[in-house]
Parts: structure tokens; C-alpha cells; sequence
């Protein structure tokens, strides 16, 4: 820089004036500080609301068989870009299901055997001490609080009172 320059702005003048601008900036700001809030108001809309941004309807379309590629009419012609191999091959079938069992308390009468009350997935069974429930469980013990279950290969369900528990038996 110059050297008359750096003399200007090292001045006592210069610094007065920029010290004097700083002020009344200061000055503006604050009178102006009060200010009035802009005015707001509730407007009508002017277009009609989206309907769904996702078209959940049509998503079952994309999963179903219906959208896998058929099997050409005429298999004579060598197609490269026609496969089997994605296609998932069909599994085994299941040998069990399982059964919602609920116990629903027991009765007894006179000299009788205690005869207990379970819920069956929709249907009430009512089974002596011994007797079948479902293919391969059996009625073992039935007190106040719990119903005991056992099958041929000595497994047991302990079943609580007016609890649901999923039983698995074979499929006939």
C-alpha cells in the first residue's frame, strides 16, 4: 500500500468516522427493532388435496403368478433369454399344523372322573383323565389352574387356565 494510504487509515479522523457510522447503524437498528408482525391470516385452498401418494391397491398385482411369463407354444425354438430356473419349485408338503388349545377349567361329579372343558381352535371338547383331545394329545391331569396334555412319546403342554397356546399336531 501507499504510504499516504496507510497514513489516511491509521488517522484519528477515519477512525472517528467509522467509531460515528457504527453508531448510527446502531441507532437505525434499535428504532426499527419494534417492528409489526406480518399479517396472517387463514386462506381457502385453492386446489383439491392429493388423494394417496402410494397406490397401495395395485400392489397386489405385482407379486401374483399371474404376472410370471408363460411357457412358450412352440418349444422347438431356442430362446437365450427364456429360463426355468428362477421359478421357485413347489416344496413339500406340511406334516403338522398347529392348533390354538385353550383350557376352559374342569367338572367333576359325584364318584366320577374329573371331566375338563377345552377350546379346540372354534369347537369345546369335553375329555375324561386319559382321554383324546386332538390326533395324539391326551388329557393327563386337570387341576384348578392347569390342564396337563401328553402324547404317545411322553411329551407334555402344561396349559393354564383361559390361556391360548398353540399345540402342534401331525396332519392326517
Amino acid at each position: 500500500m501507499s504510504p499516504s494510504l496507510v497514513h489516511a487509515l491509521r488517522g484519528r479522523w477515519f477512525s472517528l468516522l467509522v467509531h460515528l457510522g457504527l453508531w448510527v447503524l446502531f441507532y437505525l437498528a434499535l428504532i426499527n427493532l419494534g417492528g409489526k408482525t406480518p399479517d396472517y391470516r387463514d386462506a381457502a385452498a385453492s386446489s383439491q388435496p392429493a388423494d394417496s401418494p402410494l397406490p397401495v391397491a395395485k400392489l397386489g398385482s405385482l407379486f401374483s403368478t399371474a404376472q410370471w411369463p408363460k411357457i412358450p407354444a412352440s418349444t422347438n425354438l431356442d430362446n437365450p433369454f427364456y429360463t426355468l430356473y428362477f421359478f421357485p419349485q413347489p416344496g413339500p408338503p406340511p406334516t403338522t399344523q398347529k392348533i390354538e388349545v385353550s383350557y376352559q377349567g374342569f367338572y367333576q361329579t359325584g364318584d366320577s372322573a374329573k371331566s375338563a372343558v377345552i377350546k379346540v381352535a372354534d369347537s369345546f371338547v369335553i375329555a375324561s383323565l386319559g382321554m383324546r383331545v386332538v390326533t395324539n394329545w391326551f388329557v393327563a391331569d386337570a387341576s384348578m389352574q392347569t390342564l396337563t396334555l401328553t402324547n404317545l412319546t411322553a411329551q407334555t403342554n402344561l396349559l393354564l387356565l383361559n390361556a391360548k397356546k398353540e399345540i402342534e399336531v401331525p396332519v392326517r
